[in-house]
């Protein structure tokens, strides 16, 4: 994805005004995400639309919604949080699943557990109601920038 505006990197990081960034990312933007500082920590947020359901017999929300969900609640951490300007590429992404995902909005906080110059690893934690019952966990890699770009041949 393109560089990030100076502006919406600028608003997120003084203000955790995310909207600009979000705004960025076609499928945040489908999905609703929005974001806040709590505790100097981004948490995302993903409210309940009937169209995220997956089965329509529990309500579940689909699992791909929740992957989603988390991984770029990841990637927009991860630009909050580095001297970066480009959207984190993700080079692998794992997730487990924990228990359904009910028709209710959605919460997620991440961790750069690892960075190095090219690559950060970033952990995942979702939930509903009730932060110490996560729906999901997952582990990523992103990739921070080209490696073309650095000068090193």
């Amino acid at each position: 994805m393109s560089l990030a505006s100076a502006d919406a990197l600028s608003a997120a990081r003084k203000h955790g005004d995310f909207d600009a960034l979000i705004a960025r990312i076609p499928y945040a933007r489908f999905l609703g995400m929005q974001a806040q500082i709590r505790a100097a920590i981004p948490r995302f947020h993903l409210p309940f639309d009937q169209q995220l359901i997956g089965n329509a017999r529990l309500p579940a929300l689909h699992g791909g919604v929740i992957a989603a969900f988390m991984e770029t609640a990841a990637q927009l951490h991860i630009l909050w949080a580095q001297a970066e300007t480009r959207i984190p590429k993700s080079i692998d992404f794992s997730i487990d699943y924990l228990r359904s995902g009910r028709a209710q909005d959605l919460w997620c906080e991440c961790e750069i557990t690892r960075q190095g110059r090219r690559v950060a690893q970033a952990q995942m934690r979702c939930w509903q109601a009730d932060p110490s019952r996560p729906v999901a966990l997952a582990r990523a890699h992103f990739l921070l920038q080209d490696p073309d770009q650095d000068g090193s041949s």
